[in-house]
């Protein structure tokens, strides 16, 4: 038979009395369409580094959900009823506890960070304070002016970042007859500004007396026994 059908028939026809099928090699066919979609020009709409990798985290974030809402009860709709109870409980407990507020330089600082001010002025808001029954107020001002006084009398070197604690120690060297009580009035600070308690009259009045005595009281000199001083 002449023409295509005339070739294709002997084809099949070679091809069975032979007993070996027809088949094209599928190796080399592969790798030239491997090497001519490699060219550049069909690859000039690809996504470029940053979009694939967007792409994959949103296929994270997809399946995350996904297994999340099979998870949760009552799927989908149970999850997104799940995180708005939870925003909900978060901008509670911070409408309650408010924003945190920063810290000092130093924790257990004396004097906060609004500048220095005088023993008169630390006098002056203490007694404003207890005026209005502000009493832990009134305690945390009066150790304020107690050792602001004695750092204007050049009793106490003045330094920065000094603690209640620190103070009454060095003044308790040049003042010895009042270091108990200067040891004492530092816990009343400490007590009422880091350890949460809340002051009285009676112990703010304690601090203003020892602030009214050591206006008066002389230093113990460099050289000077105890038994000497009067």
């Amino acid at each position: 038979m002449s023409g295509a059908g005339g070739i294709i028939i002997t084809a099949r026809a070679d091809g069975a009395a032979g007993g070996i099928p027809v088949d094209t090699p599928r190796l080399p066919a592969r790798e030239a369409a491997e090497s001519e979609l490699s060219k550049p020009m069909y690859h000039e709409n690809d996504p470029n580094f940053f979009q694939r990798a967007l792409n994959e985290f949103w296929d994270w974030v997809a399946g995350v959900f996904d297994a999340a809402a099979g998870a949760a009860p009552g799927g989908p709709a149970g999850l997104i009823v799940l995180v708005i109870l939870l925003i909900g409980l978060g901008t509670a407990l911070w409408w309650r506890l408010g924003t945190p507020e920063r810290i000092p330089r130093s924790a257990d600082a004396l004097f906060d960070s609004d500048g220095p001010r005088s023993a008169a002025q630390h006098r002056s808001a203490a007694e404003t304070h207890a005026a209005a029954l502000r009493w832990t107020e009134a305690v945390q001002e009066r150790m304020r002016a107690i050792v602001r006084s004695l750092e204007e009398r050049a009793l106490l070197e003045p330094r920065p970042g000094r603690t209640a604690d620190e103070a009454a120690a060095a003044a308790g060297h040049v003042l010895p007859e009042h270091a108990p009580r200067l040891r004492a009035a530092a816990r009343s600070f400490d007590d009422v500004t880091y350890g949460g308690r809340t002051a009285d009259q009676t112990a703010y009045l304690a601090l203003r007396t020892l602030d009214l005595e050591l206006d008066e009281a002389k230093p113990l000199l460099p050289g000077t026994s105890r038994g000497a001083t009067g």
